[in-house]
């Protein structure tokens, strides 16, 4: 399946991070977290905690995301409609699709993101989790995993390699920035494009 698709806008431009900014704790330049590998691929060293963002905002689009675990899996994730407000913890206000190995597809809303439907997650946890809704469908370690998420008037639904697995409506914020979260593990994105649905 082709990455691209008419009206597609590759959000890395395959020279540098222009148009990117980092935000993480303790604070860490673009060239100690990426790399721009051959043939399109950024390296992630998914450390220092925090995420990397579009300055750019975002609000009706498609969204396509390939990215793959390069050593031993761990936890990440696609933020949707980054947003100012009070973070929680190094996480700002926002709509995380959760790439965490095992959980990849679930949705969590971050700090004081929130959508309509209910939790998965027990009430008063940590961690507030929508869960997916299929059977797993993230590929093996190593393999590259094809993620495409729709945003349109606050309502998100993600694909996961092919399998419908989260939908979610009243999204809040319906838009923002998107970007990509380091929680300790490194990783490889390629064909990352957004399509705007406006």
């Amino acid at each position: 399946m082709s990455a691209q698709t008419a009206g597609a806008v590759d959000l890395f431009n395959g020279r540098d991070f222009s148009g990117w900014t980092l935000q993480t704790t303790p604070a860490a330049s673009i060239a100690d977290t990426f790399h721009m590998l051959p043939d399109g691929v950024i390296a992630s060293a998914g450390k220092p905690a925090g995420f990397f963002a579009t300055t750019e905002s975002y609000r009706n689009y498609k969204l396509h995301v390939e990215w793959r675990w390069t050593g031993k899996p761990g936890n990440g994730g696609v933020l949707l409609h980054i947003s100012p407000g009070t973070f929680d913890r190094v996480w700002p206000v926002s709509l995380q699709v959760q790439t965490k190995n095992g959980s990849a597809g679930d949705l969590l809303p971050m700090a004081a993101g929130s959508f309509a439907e209910p939790l998965t997650s027990k009430p008063g946890a940590e961690t507030r989790i929508k869960a997916h809704t299929a059977a797993d469908s993230e590929k093996p370690v190593g393999e590259w995993n094809e993620c495409d998420i729709v945003s349109r008037d606050g309502t998100v639904e993600v694909t996961l390699n092919g399998v419908l697995q989260n939908r979610v409506t009243q999204v809040s914020p319906a838009s923002g920035q998107i970007g990509f979260q380091l929680e300790g593990t490194p990783y490889e994105l390629r064909h990352v494009s957004l399509t705007p649905l406006d």
